[in-house]
């Protein structure tokens, strides 16, 4: 798989991300199956190279930072054996919080594709837009609105059933 934008038409731009995200949509799949909130993120290199793929997992660690951007983002600065990640996209099916784009921005992510909004918690557009402040260093590039069903559906079944069964009220504190 291989990140190459020949042209800027919506269509061409799913196209090129879509493999990818089908590939965070199954970690959030895997999230689902571990009653974590369905989050999946990827990690490719400018060639495509996968580096690493991963999903929330704050529940099962008692870890309130491993949300999957933190996790894939920790495992390709490992393998790269560098704490900065230049030239490597995000893909992530929900809109990183403001914590995931601090990460992000730290370790210079060229780039951040996700599907759905977050308004509750995001950090690129929805409800903060960190990327675009000037004061930061670094500002990766974001694009929004890839596999946006799929991705919002996921997250929309989850909270439906966890309220069915009471998740919030039974929920540690």
């Amino acid at each position: 798989m291989v990140v190459q934008e020949k042209n800027n038409t919506p269509a061409a731009i799913a196209a090129c991300h879509d493999p990818f995200m089908k590939i965070a949509l199954e970690q959030a799949a895997c999230a689902l199956g571990e009653e974590e909130v369905p989050v999946g993120a990827v990690i490719a290199d400018k060639d495509g190279v996968v580096l690493a793929a991963d999903h929330n997992r704050t529940i099962g660690l008692n870890d309130p930072t491993a949300h999957a951007e933190i996790i894939v983002i920790r495992k390709a600065a490992e393998l790269l054996g560098n704490y900065r990640l230049p030239g490597v996209v995000l893909y992530v099916t929900n809109e990183p919080c403001v914590m995931c784009m601090a990460a992000i921005i730290h370790a210079r992510i060229s780039r951040v594709v996700f599907g759905a909004e977050d308004p509750k918690w995001g950090g690129a557009g929805s409800l903060y837009t960190l990327q675009s402040d000037t004061r930061f260093n670094h500002r990766p590039e974001i694009i929004q609105g890839i596999c946006e069903d799929a991705c919002r559906q996921i997250m929309v079944d989850f909270f439906k059933s966890k309220r069915h069964k009471g998740y919030c009220a039974n929920r540690r504190t």
